[in-house]
């Protein structure tokens, strides 16, 4: 049988993946998580629960836990989604950004090439990495590709660029067949509330502060979680080792008109009067080096792997609010620290 490792799987996007993945079936998914403030077990305890993902709880940075499951399980497949990724707790302290994002990488690098010397097939390591590695576009500059120089702007947006370098190292030097893939921003359903989305959906339902960054007309290209995670799984299938794959929504929004917009529909959504939310928009002091513009061409996707998105955002928005309106009870306990109980309480004698 295939053996996938997902690491990080218990966060947003990595939650999102390994349940597209085990509805299409086929390979064993293996997932390693530390359950830092973003992973949630609760996010894929279903599936843990009915045994189509095999959870194991530890750090990336474990060198002996790391090739261990590898020594144990063969892997042919990793996907690693594991990452510190809010930007503003890197401004906050960059750290754990470096250990995680870098070390982390290079501990799982090592263990795939180990690992892989000896096994026949075609074994293949995903690095899931993000757009801001590119920096920050000008008005009616063109989008980034595959091509695009690097320029990080933000703590953050440094430790995934030189894990993206890390794993060109190991493809250049080792012949680790390895694949880059550089998103956009995300949205959907399980999304840390830290992030705009849900962080404005949840504020809006209990009538709280929009709070938005300076004026507002940031612009980021959009992109539905689960278009994400169809992309990830072509490249998978169908990717080229060696390659990076830039993947994006072709759905540039300023971050106002996407609360402007997300007020209106939970006004909608509660039976509010129009303007309601809106209200509550607040104007803050913008963040330290705040990137102005995001934008990728996902045209070589499109054109070698076949790839398109579903999903736009004004069509899908209405069901998003919707998703985070009917599991307040899952935020709410994300927001109070009580999620990180759930594993102890639900794997605490195997932990």
């Amino acid at each position: 049988m295939s053996h996938w490792l997902v690491t990080g799987a218990a966060g947003f996007i990595g939650a999102n993946f390994v349940r597209l993945a085990a509805a299409a079936g086929g390979p064993r998914l293996v997932v390693l998580d530390a359950l830092t403030y973003a992973g949630n077990l609760e996010n894929i305890a279903d599936l843990v629960a009915d045994g189509r993902v095999e959870f194991h709880r530890g750090d990336i940075c474990d060198e002996p836990l790391v090739t261990g499951l590898f020594a144990r399980y063969r892997f042919d497949r990793v996907v690693h989604f594991a990452a510190e990724s809010h930007v503003d707790r890197s401004i906050l302290g960059a750290g754990p950004f470096v250990r995680t994002n870098v070390h982390g990488t290079a501990v799982l690098l090592d263990a795939a090439r180990a690992c892989w010397k000896a096994q026949t097939g075609d074994p293949l390591f995903l690095h899931v990495s993000t757009d801001e590695v590119f920096g920050s576009l000008e008005p009616g500059e063109a989008p980034f590709t595959e091509d695009s120089p690097y320029r990080p702007n933000s703590p953050y947006s440094a430790s995934k660029a030189a894990a993206d370098h890390l794993v060109r190292a190991w493809q250049h030097t080792h012949g680790l067949p390895a694949i880059i893939s550089n998103c956009s921003n995300n949205y959907g359903p399980w999304q840390f509330p830290e992030k705009l989305i849900p962080l404005m959906i949840l504020n809006a339902i209990d009538g709280r502060e929009l709070p938005v960054y300076g004026d507002g007309m940031q612009v980021r290209d959009w992109l539905h979680v689960e278009d994400h995670c169809t992309a990830l799984l072509a490249m998978l299938e169908r990717g080229q080792p060696g390659r990076t794959y830039v993947v994006g929504g072709n759905c540039e929004r300023a971050n106002i008109d996407i609360i402007r917009r997300i007020a209106s529909e939970v006004d909608a959504l509660l039976g509010k009067p129009a303007g309601s939310a809106a209200k509550f928009i607040r104007h803050v002091a913008d963040r330290p080096g705040h990137d102005r513009r995001y934008a990728m061409n996902a045209a070589v996707l499109r054109r070698e792997l076949g790839w398109q998105p579903r999903h736009d955002l004004e069509g899908a928005l209405p069901s998003v609010v919707r998703w985070y309106w009917e599991n307040r009870e899952w935020a709410a306990r994300i927001r109070s620290g009580a999620y990180r109980e759930y594993y102890e309480k639900q794997y605490g004698a195997r932990a």
